[in-house]
C-alpha cells in the first residue's frame, strides 16, 4: 500500500514536433528533459532523485523521448532514462489549433502513460516501519504541451 501521490516535474525541457498536417497524423515528436531540473518541492526528495538510487542526473543528464507514430490518439516512440529505451504508448487528446492574441498558430496538447520505474533501472526501494511501500513501481505520466508554429 502506498502512503500518498508525490507530483513534480522537469524546470528544464524541450519540446519540437513537425508535421506536415493540420490533424498531427505522423507528426514526430521530440522531448527532452534535464534530470537535474527535477522539481517535486522538496529539496531532500529531489537530491535523493538526482542521485544514483534514481536518475543518476550527473552521469545521465537527460531522459529523450523520440516518436515512432502518431495516430492521433496515441502516440508511440522510444523514452530513454539512465541509457536504457524503451517502446512506450501515450494516450493523446489534440486540443485544437488556434490562432493566439499576437497571431501566432498554436496547437495544444494533454498526453498520459504509465511506466514501471524498475524497467529504467530506476530500482531504490524501502519498506516503511508499518510494511508499506515508499515507492511505487508506476510512475504516472502527465504531459501538457503548446507548440508555436514556425
Amino acid at each position: 500500500m502506498m502512503i500518498s501521490t508525490v507530483t513534480g516535474h522537469f524546470e528544464d525541457f524541450n519540446t519540437t514536433t513537425e508535421t506536415g498536417n493540420k490533424d498531427f497524423i505522423d507528426a514526430d515528436f521530440h522531448f527532452t528533459a534535464k534530470t537535474g531540473s527535477i522539481n517535486t518541492k522538496n529539496g531532500d526528495r529531489d537530491k535523493h532523485l538526482k542521485s544514483d538510487d534514481f536518475f543518476d542526473a550527473d552521469p545521465n543528464p537527460e531522459i529523450i523521448f523520440e516518436s515512432k507514430s502518431f495516430d492521433g490518439s496515441t502516440l508511440v516512440g522510444d523514452l530513454t532514462i539512465r541509457d536504457t529505451t524503451k517502446e512506450i504508448d501515450l494516450d493523446v487528446d489534440f486540443n485544437r489549433m488556434a490562432v493566439g492574441p499576437y497571431g501566432q498558430t498554436k496547437a495544444g496538447f494533454e498526453m498520459s502513460g504509465a511506466i514501471n520505474r524498475k524497467d529504467f533501472n530506476l530500482s531504490w526501494s524501502a519498506i516503511t516501519e508499518t510494511g508499506s511501500i515508499a515507492v511505487s513501481d508506476t510512475v504516472k505520466l502527465s504531459i501538457d504541451l503548446q507548440f508555436t508554429k514556425e
